[in-house]
């Protein structure tokens, strides 16, 4: 069974940095596609970023050129960096595969 626990969130400035953190448990965890998703109250949960197993990746148009996804299999974690953030990007992240379900997030706050 695998289990995501994210983390990494804040407060950050327009134009500041942070790198979100999702880690998981099990050793399939290494062979999963995982994305990146961010919620907003009130409005729909949008895909932000994935990565396969062999570390293709994909992000979505809003966030192209200023977020980066990665994956470090011995640490069982994937990452989000995300740079030159907007107060477009605050939102709690979540990261999920398709073995888990949605797990608690982490706060993403962009204010000046």
């Amino acid at each position: 069974q695998v289990q995501l626990v994210e983390s990494g969130g804040g407060l950050v400035q327009p134009g500041g940095s942070l790198r979100l953190s999702c880690a998981a448990s099990g050793s399939i965890f290494k062979v999963l596609e995982v994305n990146w998703y961010r919620q907003v109250p009130g409005k729909q949960r949008e895909l932000v970023a994935s990565i396969t197993g062999i570390g293709s990746t994909n992000v979505a148009d809003s966030v192209k050129g200023r977020f980066t996804i990665s994956r470090d299999n011995p640490k069982n974690t994937v990452y989000l960096q995300m740079n030159s953030l907007k107060p477009e990007d605050t939102a709690t992240y979540y990261c999920k595969t398709g073995l888990t379900g949605w797990g608690q997030g982490t706060q993403v706050t962009v204010s000046a």
